[in-house]
C-alpha cells in the first residue's frame, strides 16, 4: 500500500495539477482514473485513508502523479490545509473538481437536524470551501478551472432526498453567483458544472438510511465512467455547464414546463423506484459521521442495469462532429430521395 501524503509516479503532462474531493470511492475514483490516463497530477481528497491509497495506486498504475491527502471537507481548516499540501508537492492547481458527498435516504420528518446539519456541510459547504480554497490560490494567477460535480436533482428534487436535493440545489445557486463575480472582474477562471444522471456508485450502500428496503438509484443508472469522462471534459472546454444522460436532460426540462404534475408523480413513484426489494441489513455501517471502513471501488452494487455508455453525453460534448454527421446524413437522404424521382 502506497504511503499516504506522499507522491509518487511521473506525469507526462506536469502544467496540470487537478484537486479531486471525494476521491476515495465512485464518481470521485472514476474520475481520478481519467485524468490519470492523461498523465495528470492529482490531488486526492477525501475521508477514508483505505480508498485514497488504493486509489493513489490505481492512478499511478494508470500513468498519473498521485497524492492522497485525508480530509474532512467539512472543516474548511481542513480544506485549506490539503490545498497548501497539495501544491508544495504537485505544484500549482491547475483544476479543482468538487465532487464529495453523502445524505440520508429518509422522510424529512425522520431526519434528525444533527443529520440534515452534517449532510449540508459535506456536500454543500465541501463545496463551498473546496471553492474557496481554490480560488486563494487561483484569483493571484487568474486562471483555472472549478468543476461543481452537481445532479438533475440540483433542478428537479425528489423525495427521501431532501438534504442532498436542497445541497445540490444550493450548490446551483452559489455556483451562478460566483459566475457573475467572475465575470464582473474579468477573470480568467471558468466555473462550470456537471449534472449527472443516476450512478452507480457505492453511495446507496453506505449513506444512512431509514427506508426499509435498500435504497437504490432511480432508473436508468450509469456507471461512474460516464460521469468521469464528462467531468475531464468540463475541466478542459470553457462550457458553462454540462448535462450528462438523457434522463437529466428530461428532468430539467419537465421541472420547467410542468412542475406541479412532477410533484404529484413523484409522490406517487419516487418511493418504490428508490428502494430494492431487498430488506436493510440491521446496524449497517454509514459514512454520515464517519468514513465506513475498507476500500468500495468506483462501481455500487448495480452493475447489472448500469450502463457504461450515454448517447446524450457523447452528443453534448461531440456537439461540433454530430451536427456535421447530421448535415451529411441528412444531405445524402435529399440527394437519394432526389434520385429516386428521377
Amino acid at each position: 500500500m502506497p504511503e499516504l501524503n506522499k507522491a509518487s509516479s511521473h506525469s507526462d503532462n506536469p502544467s496540470d495539477v487537478v484537486v479531486i474531493t471525494g476521491a476515495s470511492a465512485g464518481v470521485g475514483r472514476a474520475t481520478a482514473h481519467a485524468f490519470a490516463k492523461r498523465g495528470t497530477r492529482i490531488g486526492l481528497i477525501a475521508r477514508g485513508t483505505t480508498g485514497l491509497a488504493a486509489a493513489q495506486s490505481e492512478v499511478e498504475a494508470l500513468g498519473g502523479t498521485a497524492l492522497a491527502v485525508p480530509t474532512d471537507v467539512a472543516d474548511p481548516d481542513q480544506v485549506e490545509s490539503a490545498a497548501s499540501t497539495i501544491e508544495e508537492s504537485l505544484g500549482p492547481i491547475t483544476t479543482w473538481v468538487n465532487n464529495a458527498m453523502t445524505t440520508v435516504f429518509a422522510p424529512l420528518r425522520e431526519i434528525t437536524p444533527e443529520e440534515f446539519k452534517r449532510a449540508t456541510e459535506v456536500t454543500y459547504l465541501g463545496t463551498v470551501y473546496g471553492t474557496m480554497a481554490a480560488l486563494r490560490r487561483m484569483i493571484p494567477r487568474n486562471r483555472g478551472v472549478i468543476v461543481q460535480v452537481g445532479s438533475a436533482l440540483a433542478y428537479r428534487s425528489i423525495p427521501l432526498q431532501a438534504p442532498y436535493c436542497g445541497a445540490k440545489h444550493a450548490i446551483r445557486g452559489f455556483t451562478d453567483s460566483l459566475r457573475s463575480e467572475l465575470i464582473h472582474d474579468r477573470s480568467h477562471i471558468h466555473l462550470t458544472m456537471v449534472q449527472l444522471p443516476a450512478m452507480n456508485t457505492p453511495q446507496f450502500s453506505w449513506c444512512r438510511t431509514r427506508l426499509p428496503r435498500h435504497p437504490q438509484p432511480v432508473p436508468p443508472i450509469y456507471q461512474p465512467e460516464v460521469a468521469a469522462r464528462a467531468i475531464v471534459w468540463a475541466a478542459t472546454h470553457r462550457r458553462r455547464e454540462v448535462n450528462v444522460g438523457g434522463s437529466t436532460d428530461k428532468a430539467i426540462w419537465a421541472n420547467k414546463l410542468a412542475p406541479a404534475i412532477l410533484d404529484s408523480y413523484l409522490a406517487r413513484h419516487a418511493y418504490e423506484s428508490q428502494q430494492t426489494n431487498e430488506p436493510v441489513e440491521p446496524n449497517r455501517p454509514d459514512n454520515l459521521f464517519q468514513p465506513v471502513p475498507g476500500d468500495f471501488g468506483t462501481q455500487g452494487i448495480f452493475h447489472n442495469v448500469a450502463s457504461g455508455i450515454s448517447f446524450q453525453a457523447f452528443e453534448t460534448t461531440h456537439r461540433g462532429w454530430v451536427g456535421i454527421t447530421a448535415g451529411l446524413l441528412t444531405g445524402a437522404t435529399i440527394a437519394i430521395l432526389l434520385n429516386r424521382k428521377h
